[in-house]
């Protein structure tokens, strides 16, 4: 019998340990080669692991565990003959009960992954109004993200830690107690970094977005047939602030050390919030791009994570952020710098506000900008220089579209 070891393969520079997250098959499933087997979280991403042969699983390690690279996981049973009814149904060698621990209770009907089973949870979708496509129906991932609220759910997951106590009067005061994911420990372990390393400041403009409204307005469908993507305000914005980049170069610059080092390019990181929490694609070379090309890629790099594809190199090497809490209504916030960079722009929900124009008071749509920024590498002047030229380029994108 001849037997492969799945092992966890090098995943990036400096990654050296990950979780092991969902598994996509069962103890005892037949797969073939090049078929995706478990879902790796790494404190960057999370990655499927694919089947190196085809063969029987053997599944050695359960959902969740801690591993360092080079761990197995699971074997493969090469030998085994693939079914003739049924891709997924267990070969002969594996029907005798295993002594490895399951990752799940194994190809049940409608029996949801974890990381299906808490997206259901939060959704208040039961399992049994779900289809899964996975192996033997299981409910992946995907499923559960498309799986519509309308149905409720006939009963709640149990969270992992329950502790109750109702006191008198019947009101509940129930608490959940949650294992930290890699990618959580990640955030917070950078975030708490970059405020205790940093000498963070930040400055604050607001833009008047009429000009760049009344422009969107105007050739968004023309720009949607002929490039077939939306135009969203964010290409305007990242298209200024790499303008600015190229004229202030401490922005765009890091600590390396005893060094700076300034960067002549702009890789542009865009975050982008995901079920797992939130993470940064990187747009290369974003001053070498059309309004169309960054649209186009920013769609990309956010349906990778929202489906939890992104890859490391996806999300490392970036040189300046930019961070919309507009979209979930926040007015005015500080945001975080996005270590080792030198600056991060937040952007922020557009309300209407009278605003002077020509000596008289209009109704304007306002946006609220802020530049958190490392006083280490920038200076105030070179801070509010920035950020007034972003403001001068939204204010009047003809400026930033013919280059002067």
């Amino acid at each position: 019998m001849a037997k492969i070891q799945i092992t966890i393969p090098p995943i990036g520079e400096s990654i050296s340990e990950v979780t092991l997250g969902a598994w996509l098959v069962s103890d005892g499933d037949y797969v073939n080669e090049g078929d995706e087997l478990v879902e790796v979280e790494s404190d960057k991403a999370t990655l499927p692991l694919p089947a190196e042969q085809s063969g029987v699983v053997k599944i050695l390690v359960e959902e969740g565990t801690d591993l360092k690279i080079g761990d197995a996981v699971a074997e493969l049973d090469t030998d085994a003959v693939a079914p003739t009814t049924g891709a997924s149904a267990p070969a002969p060698q594996a029907t005798a009960q295993s002594s490895a621990p399951a990752a799940t209770s194994g190809g049940d009907k409608n029996y949801p992954s974890p990381a299906a089973g808490k997206i259901l949870a939060e959704k208040g979708v039961s399992a049994d109004s779900v289809t899964g496509s996975g192996k033997d129906g299981r409910i992946t991932k995907a499923d559960a993200m498309n799986a519509s609220a309308s149905a409720p759910a006939a009963k709640a997951a149990p969270a992992p830690t329950l502790e109750a106590q109702l006191p008198t009067g019947g009101a509940s005061r129930e608490k959940s107690v949650e294992k930290m994911s890699r990618l959580r420990k990640t955030i917070a372990s950078r975030l708490t970094e970059a405020k205790n390393s940093t000498a963070m400041l930040t400055t604050f403009n607001e833009v008047d977005m009429h000009n760049v409204m009344a422009l969107r307005s105007k050739y968004k469908d023309a720009f949607k047939d002929k490039h077939d993507i939306g135009l969203g305000f964010m290409s305007f914005f990242t298209k200024a602030c790499t303008k600015a980049l190229m004229e202030i170069k401490g922005v765009n610059a890091q600590i390396d050390g005893d060094n700076l080092i300034y960067h002549n390019y702009a890789d542009v990181g865009i975050a982008v919030s995901t079920p797992k929490g939130l993470v940064v694609p990187v747009v290369r070379n974003a001053e070498s791009l059309s309004l169309a090309q960054i649209e186009k890629e920013i769609k990309r790099l956010a349906l990778k994570g929202r489906d939890g594809k992104l890859s490391v190199d996806d999300m490392t090497g970036g040189t300046f952020t930019i961070t919309n809490g507009g979209v979930f209504g926040s007015m005015l916030s500080t945001p975080i710098i996005n270590i080792p960079q030198s600056a991060i722009l937040g952007m922020h929900n557009i309300v209407e506000r009278p605003v002077a124009v020509n000596g008289q008071v209009v109704i304007h749509p306002v946006m609220y900008l802020a530049l958190s920024y490392d006083h280490r590498i920038v200076d105030g002047k070179e801070s509010v220089t920035f950020l007034k030229l972003v403001k001068e380029m939204i204010e009047d994108p003809a400026r930033m579209l013919l280059d002067v």
